[in-house]
């Protein structure tokens, strides 16, 4: 028996793209879930693909409204009487450089990204302690190790959840409280199509780069297998999985490369 078999998972972000997926193989491990987005009536249809009504509970949730996160968790304890594993994979992303870009814009990246998962996150922390038993999933990305234009506010919030979570790990390692960061690079989910322009409209379209990146169902079965690792951290895409270790050891060759690999894509976009 592995170490997601059974458990009970709450997925945020569910209704699409990686989540849905996580969902759909989770679901034939035997575990039971709590699939939480906006869009209730997506989360039904991701439930009803997977099946299984008796174990799977529905609970909307926007990340933004801060003020009903303990409401939330309360209710998701409900559902089931514990949460083994909290997956925090809602996000959004961004294309717009930093001259053209609304600060507002900004803001929801980092209220959605950084803080709604922080708040959810420090909700659902006591029942961890409490449990002596709990594990943080979440889904950062490899512009939370380095930066590439144009997603300055996206990188931004995806670098702060790395700080907070390190700290997070340190703190409650004596609770039996585990994090793992997982970090993917292109993934073929709608991510780009719902990424936020300069005034915070949805760029409409995909980028290249996702349309040949890994199969969410593969990016998927990689990702269940950290968490059962309980991995602190997960790399997960083609090539640009690289950019993390030469960021690393060589980051003026890395800035070379993203400037390379970049600008020409963006002087015609």
């Amino acid at each position: 028996m592995k170490y997601v078999d059974g458990k009970t998972i709450w997925i945020t972000g569910a209704s699409s793209g990686i989540g849905r997926e996580l969902a759909l193989q989770l679901n034939k491990k035997g575990c039971k879930l709590i699939l939480s987005a906006r869009n209730e009536k997506a989360l039904q249809k991701v439930r009803n693909e997977c099946g299984s009504t008796n174990t799977i509970a529905i609970l909307p949730l926007d990340l933004e409204d801060f003020g009903s996160t303990q409401q939330k968790v309360s209710e998701a304890l409900s559902f089931f009487g514990t949460i083994d594993i909290l997956i925090n994979n809602a996000g959004i992303s961004q294309r717009s450089l930093i001259i053209d870009t609304d600060f507002e814009v900004y803001r929801k990246l980092v209220d959605v990204n950084y803080l709604g998962t922080v708040a959810l996150s420090k909700a659902m922390l006591p029942h961890f302690v409490a449990s002596k038993k709990g594990h943080f999933v979440v889904v950062s990305s490899l512009m939370g190790k380095f930066g590439a234009l144009p997603r300055s506010g996206y990188c931004g919030s995806k670098h702060a959840l790395h700080g907070f979570f390190d700290v997070l790990r340190m703190e409650h390692e004596k609770d039996n409280v585990s994090v793992t960061m997982i970090c993917p690079g292109f993934v073929q989910t709608d991510i780009a199509k719902n990424a936020l322009t300069k005034d915070g409209t949805p760029q409409g379209t995909d980028d290249v780069e996702n349309n040949n990146g890994l199969p969410v169902a593969v990016f998927a079965k990689k990702m269940i297998n950290a968490i059962e690792k309980q991995k602190f951290e997960a790399y997960m895409g083609g090539k640009e999985v690289m950019g993390v270790y030469v960021k690393r050891f060589f980051p003026k060759l890395l800035h070379r490369m993203v400037i390379k690999s970049q600008t020409d894509k963006i002087k015609r976009s």
